[in-house]
C-alpha cells in the first residue's frame, strides 16, 4: 500500500513538473502576463539604497509600451504584460560561475531555482515572470558582471547601475533578460560579444551594411562596422525581429 503511495505521489511531482516546463515553453501572450521584480541592494553602499527606495513601477512604463508595440507586428491581438515592483530582499542571488562548466551550469541553476523558491511569499502573489534586480552604485561598479534568465522557472538575475543616468540603459538589460525567461536567445557572439549576422542585425539588409542605425534587442549591441559595435543608449534604439518573435511565441 505504502508502495503505491509513493508510486502516486511521484506521478503527480512529474506531472507538476510537465505542466510547468511546458507552460514555461509556451507562453500564451493573450492572457495577462505579469512580471515581478524584486530590487537587492547588490553592493550594501548608502546611495545605492537611496536609489532603491526612490524606485516606482511607473518607472518601467516606457519598458512595457515597447514590449507592447514590438508585439503588434506580430500578435493578432494586443499583448497584456504587466510590471509590478516587488519587494526589497535582502538576500542576494548565486553567483553565475564565470566561466564554468557544463556542471557547475547546471549547479548553478538549481541553486537560482531554490534561491527563488526561498524568496516567494504569499503576499507577493502570482507572477508569469520574477526578476532580480541587482543594483550596483557605478562609482565602485563601472563595468556589471553579465546578467542571465532562466526559461525554465522564468526567473532571472539582472545587474543593473544603481543611478538615473544609466536608467535608459538598465531598461535594455532587463528586456533583454525578460525575453530570455521567455525563450529568446541571445544573437551576438560570446567570445567577442559582436551581433551575429543576420540574426542580431536590426537591418541585416541594409545598403551599406553599416553603421546599423538600431540593436535587435537579443544581438545586444548596434554594429558599426564588421568588428566594432556600441550599446544602444535606450530602448528606443533597438528591435525585436522575426527570428526572436518566434523564439518567445509571437509569431508562429
Amino acid at each position: 500500500m505504502w508502495k503505491k503511495i509513493r508510486i502516486t505521489l511521484l506521478l503527480m511531482v512529474l506531472l507538476i513538473v510537465g505542466v510547468n516546463t511546458y507552460r514555461d515553453q509556451n507562453q500564451d501572450w493573450m492572457k495577462p502576463i505579469i512580471v515581478v521584480v524584486h530590487p537587492i541592494n547588490a553592493d550594501g553602499s548608502v546611495k545605492t539604497q537611496q536609489y532603491i527606495s526612490r524606485l516606482s513601477v511607473q518607472d518601467l512604463d516606457d519598458a512595457r509600451e515597447y514590449l507592447k508595440e514590438q508585439a503588434q507586428s506580430y500578435t493578432k491581438e494586443p499583448i497584456h504584460l504587466y510590471f509590478r515592483l516587488g519587494r526589497e530582499l535582502k538576500e542576494h542571488p548565486p553567483k553565475v560561475p564565470e566561466n564554468g562548466s557544463i556542471l557547475d551550469s547546471m549547479l548553478w541553476s538549481l541553486k537560482f531555482r531554490y534561491y527563488a523558491w526561498k524568496q516567494h511569499e504569499s503576499a507577493d502573489g502570482s507572477s508569469s515572470v520574477t526578476l532580480y534586480l541587482n543594483y550596483y552604485d557605478p562609482e565602485h561598479h563601472p563595468v556589471l558582471k553579465h546578467s542571465t534568465a532562466l526559461e525554465k522557472g522564468r526567473i532571472g538575475t539582472v545587474n543593473l547601475f544603481a543611478s538615473q543616468k544609466y536608467s535608459q540603459t538598465n531598461k535594455v538589460v532587463l528586456v533583454h533578460e525578460l525575453l530570455h525567461a521567455f525563450g529568446a536567445q541571445d544573437k551576438y557572439d560570446l567570445l567577442t560579444g559582436q551581433p551575429i549576422y543576420p540574426d542580431g542585425y536590426a537591418y541585416p539588409e541594409k545598403n551599406p551594411l553599416f553603421p546599423q542605425a538600431k540593436a535587435e534587442l537579443m544581438g545586444g549591441y548596434v554594429p558599426t562596422s564588421k568588428d566594432t559595435s556600441k550599446i544602444p543608449e535606450s530602448l528606443k534604439q533597438t528591435i525585436i525581429r522575426e527570428t526572436t518573435a518566434k523564439e518567445i511565441g509571437w509569431l508562429k
